[in-house]
């Protein structure tokens, strides 16, 4: 497969490298000055995580997300549920890594899930050394596993079933969603997950001679084609965001690739021709970046009518506090409020009514607040 850029596809893809370019600079320039930079990184990760799933068939509503990340399910997670909490966990890991971790073999094989089983071996050992809740992350991790090869053996089975009694041969087609087999129980043996990476790693100092948002598309196409991580398929929209953080080109936050990616049409995003398909990556920066910049205008303008709350409040005020973790989630509960600023229920639902923001409804299992 070749991955070269000729004149006359670059010739083509100009104008779109020129404005995605200039988005990406005008929105880390907005978000590493703004009051709200912080906050906006940090719902960046929720919307991101959900986007993916949205890209890959499945729907998860972000609301469903907080509430599971901060272990207050109004009921129980489901499978997809749970895969949006594994890549909202690797965009918190690769955010908080150094730049150029997540592109690393360390960081690849971490991010694939190779070091599960050593993590957990050394969790045992460490015992209170390791975090309470890292042992559930890493049981979570592994019946998602299970779960997605579970899906994979079904549809394998409806496949030769349809084959067999008379119907038209089923189309092989990708799993829908892709989880690591940190174990190797379920393997592919056709399928060589260590040499495909390899492969794929090896187009990065490709990738450092073009402009960062030529690689980044180049990158994720090659990703797409080349499918290294079946079952972790999401990871690649992740690498190309950490990938625009090493070149420097997004540095104050994680940038949310498939929080533009969602709104390009299937037929761009899948079409036979490579120039389209660069296109539509290039396009899905620029979306992304123009929502971002919108997101921003909306933290700010609820930042500044929640200061005017709090403004002449006493020194050691909870509001302050309770701003800054409103703009950091796209939706809070009154528990999680009360956990965080370390409250009682009543005095949660009360900070709540002083700083004005929106109650919403949570499709009644919830009362919940966030910034409309």
């Amino acid at each position: 497969m070749r991955y070269e850029i000729d004149n006359a596809m670059l010739k083509s893809l100009l104008p779109a490298i020129a404005l995605a370019e200039d988005m990406l600079a005008r929105l880390d320039e907005r978000a590493a000055r703004s009051p709200v930079g912080d906050g906006f990184a940090e719902r960046g990760h929720f919307f991101d995580a959900a986007s993916a799933l949205w890209v890959a068939g499945e729907l998860v509503h972000v609301e469903d997300l907080v509430l599971h990340d901060a272990h207050m399910d109004s009921r129980t997670p489901s499978h997809e549920l749970t895969i949006a909490h594994a890549v909202l966990r690797a965009r918190r890991r690769i955010w908080t890594a150094d730049p150029t971790w997540a592109l690393s073999a360390a960081g690849l094989n971490a991010l694939a899930g190779a070091g599960l089983e050593e993590t957990a071996r050394a969790t045992e050992v460490k015992g209170a050394i390791a975090p309470p809740d890292e042992a559930e992350e890493e049981a979570e991790a592994l019946l998602s596993v299970e779960l997605a090869e579970i899906d994979a053996v079904l549809a394998r089975s409806q496949r030769l079933l349809d084959t067999h009694l008379g119907g038209a041969p089923a189309v092989e087609e990708r799993p829908k969603e892709t989880r690591a087999d940190p174990l190797g129980l379920f393997g592919d043996d056709e399928w060589d997950e260590a040499q495909r990476l390899s492969d794929w790693r090896a187009l990065i100092p490709l990738a450092d001679e073009l402009p960062p948002a030529l690689a980044a598309a180049v990158l994720f196409e090659a990703w797409e084609r080349t499918e290294p991580i079946r079952r972790q398929h999401w990871l690649g929209g992740l690498l190309v965001s950490g990938y625009l953080r090493s070149r420097g080109k997004v540095a104050s936050h994680l940038f949310a690739f498939y929080a533009g990616l969602k709104s390009i049409r299937h037929e761009k995003r899948r079409s036979r021709d490579r120039l389209t398909r660069l296109l539509a990556f290039l396009d899905a920066i620029t979306e992304s970046a123009a929502t971002g910049l919108k997101e921003m205008d909306r933290l700010s303008l609820a930042r500044t009518q929640m200061e005017l709350r709090f403004r002449d409040r006493r020194s050691n005020s909870s509001l302050p506090q309770l701003a800054e973790f409103v703009l950091s989630r796209p939706m809070v509960s009154s528990a999680m409020v009360a956990r965080q600023l370390q409250v009682t229920s009543r005095g949660a639902l009360n900070l709540l009514n002083e700083i004005g923001i929106r109650e919403i409804t949570g499709r009644g299992r919830y009362r919940a607040w966030g910034i409309i």
